[in-house]
């Protein structure tokens, strides 16, 4: 019997994932800081480096159980691939998309636009469609569907921990995940700004800060899939404290990038 709580924090998750950049785009669009394209581009350039290229390299990199990597069991290798492959495909992306393919969007809104494009989209694909993916498992679950048509076509040891997770993961978590997303949208737009800046200010080595931020700020969601760390609250209580930086940081940049693109 599926809990009526975890299906509302299901639907909770997959609210917060569409509300967010939703609510975002309404809002930058009321203000006069919605810019077209660079929202687009940054909705491909996630899609491209992190969801097509970084995963075709954790394929090769890191191993079926997706706790460590293939050739080493060192959990602190793995933490390290795994902050620096994400700060490097994401902000490195985020650099191309503004030094070749948005030469004449670099104002304040255009970084704006950029975050919530490449934010945004990750706020759907992993915030809302996960949620859509637990809703139908659950569904089947209910319905015996599951046990009849999915449990037989995967080994008997992934069936029951899927099942074990729909059933068992409270409402709490699904909360959580939601937060997560908008934490994540928070960072995303100021990564963007720090990466226009640097250029629009022709120094590269911005682009190493938002790398080495970007890496920092997964440090704590890499231990977690390490199995290093437990506290999931712990990871979320950091992820916070990232995205009220991001926030300041994004209020304080708008001087410096404000009414000063190349048009």
């Amino acid at each position: 019997m599926i809990n009526t709580m975890a299906i509302t924090g299901m639907a909770t998750q997959l609210a917060i994932s569409f509300i967010a950049p939703l609510g975002l785009l309404i809002y930058f669009r009321k203000r006069k800081w919605l810019s077209w394209k660079p929202l687009g581009i940054g909705m491909l350039i996630f899609i491209l480096f992190s969801q097509v290229l970084e995963k075709m390299l954790h394929m090769i990199m890191i191993d079926a159980d997706g706790a460590s990597l293939k050739w080493t069991d060192s959990k602190a290798l793995f933490v390290l691939y795994a902050v620096l492959a994400a700060g490097i495909f994401e902000e490195v992306g985020r650099y191309i998309g503004f030094k070749w393919m948005l030469k004449n969007h670099r104002d304040y809104k255009d970084g704006l636009s950029f975050g919530l494009g490449h934010g945004g989209i990750e706020a759907v694909l992993i915030g809302a469609f996960g949620a859509i993916n637990a809703i139908v498992l659950a569904s089947m679950i209910q319905s015996g569907t599951f046990d009849k048509m999915i449990a037989p076509t995967l080994p008997k040891e992934q069936a029951a921990l899927i099942k074990d997770m729909v059933l068992h993961t409270p409402f709490s978590m699904y909360v959580l995940a939601g937060l997560e997303r908008v934490f994540a949208l928070a960072f995303h737009i100021a990564m963007s700004l720090l990466v226009l800046l640097g250029v629009r200010e022709q120094k590269f080595r911005y682009i190493i800060f938002a790398i080495l931020l970007h890496a920092l700020m997964d440090v704590a969601p890499a231990l977690y899939q390490a199995r290093v760390m437990t506290n999931i609250w712990l990871v979320e209580a950091i992820a916070f404290l990232f995205a009220v930086a991001a926030f300041l940081f994004t209020r304080r940049v708008k001087d410096a990038l404000e009414d000063g693109g190349e048009r």
